[in-house]
């Protein structure tokens, strides 16, 4: 298949691009600063040459938008919504006037768009949007409109022979650099990852290899469209999943945080602390009722096989270093 990925230069596009590309799929990315091989370049905003590649295409992913590892501020949140409003629209817009149309379009959105709860789980069905919950400071509500306006684009757009998915999806888990996971794990091996704020708020996640297998599951099911949560099915509390995380590692003990030392962090990190207080305890309904099965269902074991893969990794790069450093029995070359 032809799959073109808007924005697949991040730590996801990049999950997924490797992945496809290995299943021997033809993949393009559209990127504002292409570097590599595959990469084409857009801007997100306006239709250009880049179109071309989604005429003939059989799946669009559109991974496009702001990252969200940034301080919420006025104009960040802005950025944040038009960039991912934007290159909904124009990807919208490059599909309806394609001679040959993908068969499915898939954008990405968020399991930010349900409410902060800890009572009950969010399935698809019956799960509670937020935006009006009490208790939780006013901005955190933009995010949901963030996310609302984002699906509003895509259900508005003229795509009438093509199948639209919106990705709900939790925090990616995999091994790379600069990922989520990468993140968490640093903060357990220097003694950080404690409970935050009594660590009772749910954290939703999925393993690398699920969300992909769950977006080539969604290829292939002509019956799935509108809004599917890409979540593993078991999400638990900060608290508990940091412990699993502090285990797989072996790091016995993890120092506590209150809400105002989270935000203090946050604020050295850039960040916000809405990314570690929210309660996001969404459940994947649609997937499980389509049949899909999870190979990492349990944090446990998804966060034991991620730091396996972090281990392999660095031995690679240090055996690596270490060739490099032997002196070659000819000398030196000039």
């Amino acid at each position: 298949m032809k799959i073109v990925i808007p924005g697949g230069t991040g730590q996801v596009g990049t999950v997924l691009k490797r992945a496809l590309t290995a299943a021997g799929h033809d993949v393009v990315v559209l990127s504002r600063r292409p570097a590599g091989p595959g990469e084409v370049r857009w801007d997100g905003r306006t239709l250009g040459p880049w179109a071309d590649r989604i005429d003939g295409s059989d799946v669009v992913v559109n991974l496009a938008g702001r990252s969200v590892s940034c301080r919420y501020t006025a104009s960040n949140l802005q950025a944040m919504m038009d960039s991912r409003v934007d290159s909904a629209r124009v990807v919208g817009e490059a599909i309806g006037a394609a001679a040959r149309p993908p068969r499915l379009w898939l954008q990405m959105s968020t399991a930010t768009v349900y409410a902060h709860r800890f009572d009950a789980p969010n399935d698809e069905r019956t799960g509670l949007i937020g935006g009006a919950e009490p208790g939780v400071p006013g901005y955190w509500a933009y995010s949901v409109d963030i996310a609302r306006a984002w699906e509003r684009e895509q259900e508005a757009a003229g795509t009438p022979h093509t199948r639209k998915v919106a990705l709900r999806t939790a925090m990616v888990m995999s091994p790379d650099r600069g990922g989520v996971f990468d993140i968490l794990l640093r903060l357990a091996r220097l003694g950080l990852g404690g409970p935050v704020a009594g660590g009772a708020q749910y954290v939703s996640w999925i393993h690398d290899q699920d969300f992909v297998r769950a977006v080539e599951f969604l290829i292939g099911r002509d019956d799935l469209a509108g809004p599917v949560n890409l979540a593993a099915p078991a999400p638990l509390p900060q608290r508990m999943f940091m412990r699993d995380l502090r285990t797989a590692w072996g790091v016995p003990v993890g120092l506590p945080a209150t809400r105002w030392m989270a935000e203090a962090g946050a604020l050295a990190l850039r960040s916000d602390a809405e990314l570690l207080l929210k309660s996001r305890r969404v459940v994947p309904g649609r997937l499980l009722g389509a049949g899909f099965t999870f190979d990492h269902p349990h944090w446990s074991r998804a966060a034991a096989d991620l730091v396996r893969r972090v281990r392999a990794r660095n031995a690679g790069r240090g055996a690596d270093d270490a060739a490099e450093r032997v002196p070659s029995p000819h000398g030196p070359r000039h």
